[in-house]
């Protein structure tokens, strides 16, 4: 009988600790063969050059990824086999729009190294994986309609933002009410799932909307 042959996984990520720990356990303890990168250029210059991976786990807020643009790319030269957005700050309203890049499913950085093991074999089965505080949290938002996609004039506020204006200034740059301007960052807060509007800037840059 002849030895199945291990499956490849290529991890993407500017964080070497969650770099190292993905390598070690699941070359050792899953019996994957894991090739790491630590921008979405090395990672494409591995896809090409000894890819396609049976699968592909790229951070999203890692350098050169640009949003989703980064995993459209690696989707689009993967040659048909799953590629994971990995996150460490996952909001339900983010599900949609990585599924619709053509994301295979969202891995967390704070599940288990088991769970992320089953989680990999599952995406490479041809499944989507979602962890399941993400699926029951898109339930939620969906039930009580609390959550939308942002008005441009929320997103004129998301840049201010991360500008780092506070609402006084944000104020005067959209010519709006500053009372306007706090009403907005709570709704953006709102629908972005941040507690507070430093967790709403990081939301937003990681959902690649600014």
């Amino acid at each position: 009988m002849v030895d199945q042959e291990p499956l490849r996984l290529l991890v993407a990520d500017d964080h070497e600790m969650v770099l190292d720990i993905f390598a070690m356990y699941l070359s050792r303890s899953a019996g994957m063969e894991v090739t790491t990168a630590r921008s979405l250029d090395e990672a494409m210059a591995m896809i090409q050059s000894a890819g396609p991976y049976d699968v592909v786990a790229l951070d999203m807020g890692m350098p050169g990824m640009n949003g989703l643009a980064g995993l459209r790319q690696a989707v689009q030269h993967n040659g048909g086999k799953p590629v994971a957005i990995i996150t460490g700050n996952p909001v339900a309203r983010m599900v949609d729009e990585i599924l619709a890049a053509g994301a295979a499913g969202i891995l967390v950085k704070s599940m288990s190294a088991r769970s992320l093991a089953n989680a990999i074999r599952f995406m490479h089965s041809g499944e989507r994986y979602l962890p399941l505080e993400l699926v029951r949290a898109a339930s939620l938002t969906t039930a009580s309609g609390g959550a939308g996609p942002l008005t441009d004039k929320e997103m004129a506020v998301v840049a201010g933002l991360v500008a780092g204006r506070q609402n006084k200034e944000i104020a005067m740059q959209l010519d709006l009410a500053e009372p306007t301007v706090k009403m907005h960052v709570t709704a953006i807060c709102r629908k972005l799932g941040a507690r507070n509007r430093t967790q709403a800037v990081v939301i937003a840059r990681d959902m690649g909307l600014v």
